[in-house]
């Protein structure tokens, strides 16, 4: 990360080999602690009250306070981003903390929070001309996978699995039911609808996977938020992956076999180009 000009930590904006946390910090002892990355395109943050909406709800889950209000964390960003240039991505996270080593929370601990900007690196335009692989996985993490927390050695595992098998991503599967990608949110289309697995504790509530619903439903474009079978999986005429940083980029083959002919299908196209409309909307100031 020699890269970067500065980092945010604890209140001071640094050269990032400036920038020390202690080893005693429950973010490296415990991995307790929460994070979020939050996109820039034309130099404004995307949909900004949608990811610190979803901060308050992780710190929320894990008895930790906001340590800033929006205002503070847009000044913040703001100034993190002024470093860089083009379109970036901020990096932020939050830990309970510096205290000894115990399970328990420690009383009156004071947060240690990190952030940067970094360059936003998009996928590649063979991935959306060709889409990507994939394999189906066990679903191995815990049970609160709607908090988005920074301990993540189950995603990272199972991501590598993927690799390991020439493939991009692992689409986690829980008692027979899609629950999302190790690092995305997934979609199914079947017969011109739209489908995706509902929110609940096995599930991160993707910024992008909500905008994608948001979009379809205003655009008349049938979706539904319901519990998708691994077995429709196979008989899917379309399977694509969101994230923030991804955005929306088809999946062509699952455990090496074609999703439907093995090429990105006409409601991918659809709903991308879509998509980059509302982007360059928000871009101009016409969109939220």
């Amino acid at each position: 990360m020699a890269n970067l000009a500065q980092v945010y930590l604890n209140g001071e904006f640094l050269p990032p080999d400036q920038a020390r946390v202690s080893v005693f910090d429950r973010g490296f002892i415990f991995g307790d602690g929460v994070y979020e990355v939050i996109p820039v395109f034309g130099g404004r943050l995307f949909r900004l009250p949608h990811h610190l909406s979803r901060l308050d709800a992780s710190l929320s889950a894990i008895r930790l306070r906001n340590p800033h209000t929006p205002q503070e964390w847009n000044g913040i960003f703001t100034r993190l981003l002024a470093a860089g240039s083009g379109d970036q991505s901020i990096y932020l996270q939050i830990t309970r903390g510096v205290a000894p080593r115990d399970h328990a929370f420690p009383p009156n601990i004071t947060p240690t929070v990190f952030a940067y900007a970094q360059p936003l690196k998009y996928s590649p335009p063979e991935q959306l001309a060709q889409g990507v692989a994939a394999v189906t996985a066990a679903d191995i993490r815990w049970q609160r996978c709607d908090i988005k927390a920074i301990a993540l050695l189950a995603n990272a595992l199972l991501r590598q699995q993927a690799i390991d098998q020439g493939a991009m991503e692992a689409i986690l599967v829980r008692d027979g039911v899609v629950t999302e990608g190790a690092a995305s949110n997934i979609f199914i289309v079947k017969n011109g609808r739209l489908v995706t697995p509902p929110k609940g504790p096995f599930i991160l509530p993707g910024i992008t996977r909500d905008l994608v619903v948001e979009i379809a439903r205003a655009k008349g474009v049938p979706c539904d938020e319901l519990p998708v079978k691994i077995e429709a999986l196979s008989a899917a005429d379309e399977v694509w992956l969101t994230s923030s940083t991804k955005e929306i980029l088809p999946i062509t083959r699952i455990d090496g076999r074609a999703v439907g002919n093995g090429k990105p299908g006409p409601m991918h196209a659809k709903m991308f180009a879509l998509y980059k409309e509302y982007k360059q909307a928000f871009i101009q100031g016409q969109a939220d």
